[in-house]
């Protein structure tokens, strides 16, 4: 790991902070409704981990395996649907988790792909929103933290499946 082309955008201990308030809000919407939370493998694994317990109640976890960098720093505009979900989501309030919408394809793509699958109802959780790269518009009801057009790593985001494992959002430079 190269620490020096890293710089820190945003601590730990303000996602630790923010994902606490996150919790609160999305449990305040569901009220007292199971929830299906759908993690968008792998970006989302960290943050999921830590909002599901912030949100509390009863919920399920499935994972939706996608990839739309393909080892880069920018997104192909092709989404790839690399593991479905394990079970039916009909009838269901699902909370889709991303790490981060950036172009709004992928999150756009999955909230078609599931809306057929006939959930009662469907919503977007992001770690990180970046709305200055949108290509097409994309709707998030609960974003952590809106960044400017930089390259994230840490937090379950990677460059070529490195850096995931930092505890903080970091900018890299190459």
């Amino acid at each position: 790991m190269q620490e020096e082309r890293l710089t820190t955008l945003i601590s730990s201990e303000a996602i630790a902070d923010r994902i606490a308030v996150l919790g609160d809000e999305i449990r305040e919407v569901y009220g007292g409704e199971p929830i299906t939370i759908i993690g968008v493998l792998k970006g989302s694994f960290i943050f999921l981990a830590d909002l599901s317990r912030a949100i509390g109640g009863d919920a399920k976890i499935e994972f939706l395996g996608v990839s739309s960098y393909h080892g880069g720093t920018r997104s192909t505009g092709v989404v790839r649907i690399t593991q479905d979900l394990r079970h039916p989501i009909e009838g269901q309030h699902c909370l889709i988790v991303e790490d981060i919408v950036d172009t709004g394809l992928t999150i756009d793509y999955l909230r078609r792909m599931l809306e057929v699958r006939g959930p009662k109802s469907l919503r977007v959780a992001t770690l990180l929103d970046k709305p200055s790269n949108r290509e097409i518009a994309a709707e998030v009801d609960f974003v952590g933290f809106t960044i400017p057009d930089e390259f994230v790593v840490g937090y379950g985001l990677d460059l070529g499946e490195l850096y995931r494992n930092l505890p903080y959002i970091a900018v890299y430079s190459p």
